[in-house]
C-alpha cells in the first residue's frame, strides 16, 4: 500500500501515520552481485578503452557506478573468485540475539540505578545538614537590637 500526499495529510489530523501503514514491501533492498556477474562485467568493461562512451553505457545499462567497478578490481585483486564473492554476515540465533538485548538492557538498568543510590546520598546528605542548621538556629540567643 502506498500512501498519496492527501491520505498522509488526513492521517496527520487525526492522529499521525504509523508503522502498520507503511508497506514492508516498500521499503528499499540492497542489491548482491554473485562473482560471476562481477567478472563478467569487469571484462566488458574492460574490454573498451579509457574514455570511451561503450564504458559509460554499460554503467548506465547495468544501473551501475564505476566505484562499483574500483571496487570490483579490488576484490579481484585480493583474492580472484573468492574476493568477487560475496561476503556473508554471521548470522545470530535468536537467542544470542535475545542475550545481547538482554545484556543491554541489564547495563542501562544498573546505571540507573548507581544514579538513583547516589540522588538518595545526596538527599540525605543534603536532609542531616539543614536539620544540623535547623538545631543550631534553634539553641542560639538571638540578640534583639
Amino acid at each position: 500500500m502506498t500512501m498519496t500526499t492527501a491520505s498522509l495529510n488526513s492521517r496527520a489530523h487525526t492522529g499521525g501515520v504509523n508503522g502498520d501503514d507503511i508497506d514492508p514491501a516498500a521499503r528499499p533492498k540492497r542489491r548482491s552481485f554473485t562473482a560471476e556477474y562481477k567478472a563478467e562485467i569487469i571484462a566488458e568493461y574492460d574490454s573498451w578503452p579509457r574514455g570511451s562512451e561503450q564504458r559509460g553505457a554499460i554503467l548506465r545499462r547495468e544501473g551501475l557506478y564505476s566505484s562499483h567497478i574500483s571496487e570490483w578490481r579490488k576484490q579481484a585483486e585480493a583474492g580472484a573468485r573468492q574476493g568477487l564473492a560475496r561476503k556473508s554476515k554471521k548470522r545470530r540465533s535468536a537467542e544470542q540475539v535475545e542475550l545481547d538485548k538482554l545484556r543491554r538492557r541489564n547495563e542501562r538498568l544498573e546505571a540507573e540505578l548507581e544514579r538513583a543510590k547516589l540522588a538518595l546520598e545526596i538527599t540525605g546528605k543534603a536532609h542531616a545538614l539543614l536539620e544540623k542548621l535547623s538545631e543550631s538556629a534553634d539553641t542560639d540567643p538571638r540578640s534583639k537590637p
